[in-house]
């Protein structure tokens, strides 16, 4: 189980610190909220006459604390995971329709022309600009999909090229180039995305090369640079010849009909879902004469032409290409190919990311399962300034995106570890659940690190479930940039990580994440104790330095210690760090990735200086089950003066250190007594009780 997981757990020992975001979108019914108050302000009136003054104070908190957790359960909307559905948007069909009332419109053949689709109008004023350039459709509809996910966060307009224009490519280029110069000259500090597919890709690499002092982030989708190695180029003497091609409207049309039918396939999809591959097939089977419109004999040996062109200018021109570029790429494009073209590219562009999509086709922006909005934040694609900022620019995952990414890909984890997480009141009591843990932030949360980060997923995904709280990650900046390309997975191994908010190690992210009042969850003992070695468990690898402290009090977050127990039931560490070094070409392997990336603790002495990446190999058991205690919030609010001194600031260090360890303690000594520790007895009891019953543990 452990050998099959192995790249999640790779990603997941590189997170140096784990911070929460209290989550945004809160919707609360009115009439709900209304009952809470008016129920609570009686009963404070009651008690000015019964009980003074101080018992008002006492009633008016706890109004306040009621109504908040009252908000929050309303309000969560990561708290039934299993009933979130994916939003719905438009489909196949609209792309069509919609695609016959824009030629309906444009038949007299005038210039291309931008547009904005009706439903990307609600973007903030600071929102970066972006621009759609179309591909061979030429319709400028080929984000419908997208629309309204893409109009929250950006100011969005589609190029929208005629069917019988005949603009040629160089034209096209200078078109674009006159709006990107204009939109920067007017908004100088704004980044302005190209997203182009086939065709647009060539125009959005043509514009970055002939504009290097622009702001230009470029987003390519299949792009139509191979076009000399695809079999479209053979299709140029043909149409020539003859008046018809029926090929080529299959090439084009059976791309979504392929889609539909494997997507059916796939098997076990809900009705609903179904239901609508069936209206999508069937809008394919009414609008085929729509497509033979948008792409007539005329118009089609016109685009093929511009196509040639287009990527021989392209091609020609990207070595004067600096904008960052974002890669998408299909692994069954039946017009181009584009995933080994994607690994051409992203060798020749100085600042290229790539993302494969291995089951998508050509018209890959079209396909249900293809999140443009999901794509680039996984990415750390999107910003709204100059330079990415990781706090202020990060956009909380949906409902959905955490279901998908965080919440279905790690489940069975939850069902195998079945963990146990308890937190401590402000009286002192422990509780078993997280109602413990501050309602608001700054909280800053500073425990032991499992080995390979096997507590992250389970703890990320009750955060969010029980308390509305995001985990994000003070993280390795292996997992955000490479000095060099090398052995290391791929940079996209990490996108669920920079989606869930991710941010690379340094005091700046870490000032800005408690400046705005964020939930952080810090290791310590980072890499070393993550990768600790054989006998190590539950040892903690800190610095000797507090490197937390007075920066919590400066924002007087609470400090809240934490200890976890567990990684000894699910798996035996065989083969660690030790053992590889004295291996020759595992030693020169692990000196190489340390060679990819940024090293971080190059100034500190002994172990915790060694941050060499490595996987153990770790002996799977008959997993028993992950155990989580929350001690009781450590106050910095007001001390900030008292904590700028260095040997005040280590002492309140060293007690956190030393509850941490007795929470560690604690949670070894309490599993020996709980009956369900094993996963036979877990079974055992949900076999009788209902597989969706919370299974007991030891006394509190």
């Amino acid at each position: 189980m452990a050998a099959t997981r192995a790249s999640l757990w790779l990603a997941g020992l590189s997170v140096t610190s784990v911070v929460g975001y209290s989550g945004r979108n809160r919707r609360v019914s009115l009439s709900r909220r209304m009952a809470v108050s008016t129920e609570q302000k009686s009963s404070s009136a009651a008690a000015v006459t019964t009980g003074g003054l101080i018992e008002t104070r006492r009633l008016l908190e706890e109004e306040k604390k009621g109504r908040k957790e009252e908000s929050e359960l309303i309000s969560n909307v990561y708290s039934k995971p299993e009933e979130i559905t994916k939003e719905s948007g438009k489909k196949l069909k609209d792309y069509l329709e919609e695609s016959k009332d824009l030629m309906i419109g444009s038949s007299d053949g005038g210039p291309p022309r931008w547009f904005t689709p009706l439903e990307c109008g609600s973007h903030t004023r600071d929102s970066p600009l972006l621009l759609f350039l179309p591909g061979i459709d030429g319709t400028g509809l080929g984000l419908i999909r997208n629309h309204h996910r893409l109009g929250k966060v950006f100011e969005m307009r589609c190029l929208h090229i005629p069917v019988k224009d005949r603009t040629s490519f160089t034209d096209l280029v200078k078109l674009v180039e006159r709006t990107v110069r204009s939109e920067y000259k007017r908004s100088p500090y704004r980044p302005i995305y190209l997203v182009g597919e086939s065709l647009g890709a060539c125009i959005a690499l043509d514009v970055a090369a002939r504009n290097p002092e622009v702001d230009l982030m470029l987003i390519l989708a299949n792009p139509a640079t191979s076009f000399s190695r695809s079999q479209l180029q053979s299709l140029i003497p043909l149409l020539e010849l003859m008046p018809n091609i029926p090929y080529m409207l299959n090439l084009v049309s059976g791309d979504p009909l392929r889609m539909a039918w494997e997507n059916l396939v796939k098997g076990l999809l809900p009705l609903q879902t179904v239901g609508e591959i069936t209206q999508d097939l069937i809008a394919m089977s009414s609008y085929l004469s729509v497509l033979a419109d948008m792409l007539p004999r005329e118009t089609l040996l016109w685009k093929l032409q511009m196509l040639r062109s287009a990527s021989a200018s392209a091609t020609s021109h990207l070595h004067a290409v600096k904008a960052q570029a974002l890669l998408l790429c299909s692994g069954k494009d039946q017009l181009f190919p584009s995933q080994e073209e994607g690994q051409r590219l992203r060798r020749m562009l100085p600042k290229c990311e790539i993302r494969l999509f291995q089951e998508s086709g050509h018209f890959l922006l079209l396909e249900d399962n293809v999140d443009l909005v999901t794509s680039i934040k996984g990415a750390g694609f999107y910003r709204r300034g100059k330079y990415l900022d990781h706090v202020s620019d990060f956009m909380p995952p949906t409902p959905y995106e955490f279901k998908k990414l965080l919440y279905e890909p790690n489940r069975w984890v939850l069902d195998v570890t079945s963990p146990v997480m308890l937190s401590t009141l402000e009286d002192g009591k422990v509780v078993r659940d997280l109602a413990g843990i501050p309602s608001e932030g700054p909280v800053l949360y500073v425990g032991y690190h499992m080995l390979l980060g096997f507590e992250l997923a389970p703890m990320g995904i009750r955060f969010l479930t029980e308390r509305n709280i995001i985990l994000r990650g003070i993280a390795h900046p292996m997992m955000f940039i490479r000095l060099r390309e090398g052995k290391m997975p791929n940079l996209a191994e990490f996108d669920t990580y920079r989606l869930m908010g991710a941010v690379p190690v340094s005091g700046p992210n870490f000032y800005k994440l408690l400046s705005s009042k964020s939930h952080a969850l810090l290791y310590p003992g980072g890499v070393r104790e993550a990768l600790h070695r054989k006998g190590e468990e539950y040892k903690l690898f800190w610095p000797e330095q507090s490197e937390f402290v007075r920066m919590a009090s400066k924002f007087g977050a609470k400090i809240v210690p934490f200890g976890v127990v567990g990684e000894d039931d699910i798996g035996e560490l065989v083969f660690d760090y030790n053992d590889q070094m004295r291996i020759p070409s595992l030693r020169t392997f692990i000196k190489e990735l340390s060679e990819e990336f940024v090293q971080l603790r190059t100034d500190a002495n002994g172990e915790v200086a060694n941050q060499d990446v490595h996987l153990p190999g770790v002996l799977p058991k008959l997993p028993g089950r992950f155990y989580y205690y929350f001690g009781k919030p450590i106050e910095t609010e007001g001390r900030k003066q008292e904590l700028r001194d260095k040997e005040k600031s280590h002492e309140v260090y060293l007690h956190v250190k030393s509850e941490v360890e007795r929470c560690i303690a604690y949670l070894k000594e309490k599993r020996e007594k709980d009956p369900y520790r094993n996963l036979l007895s877990r079974l055992l009891y949900q076999a009788t009780h209902g597989f969706t019953a919370e299974i007991p543990t030891f006394e509190l």
